[in-house]
């Protein structure tokens, strides 16, 4: 994932999820862009985008 532009750090995690992927964006449009990136990714079934607040 750490090849998506805009992801700046990724890991992996146990759990419901198999990995996470920290991105930093300046529009919600961003957001959309990257996930699907993402989604087209081999082996990669569902993606869930959760939103830092300050």
């Amino acid at each position: 994932m750490k090849r998506v532009n805009l992801v700046y750090e990724s890991f992996p995690v146990s759990g419901q999820f198999d990995a996470v992927a920290v991105i930093q964006v300046e529009s919600l449009a961003q957001i959309k862009d990257v996930a699907t990136k993402i989604q087209k990714i081999n082996g990669v079934v569902r993606t869930e985008t959760m939103v830092e607040v300050q």
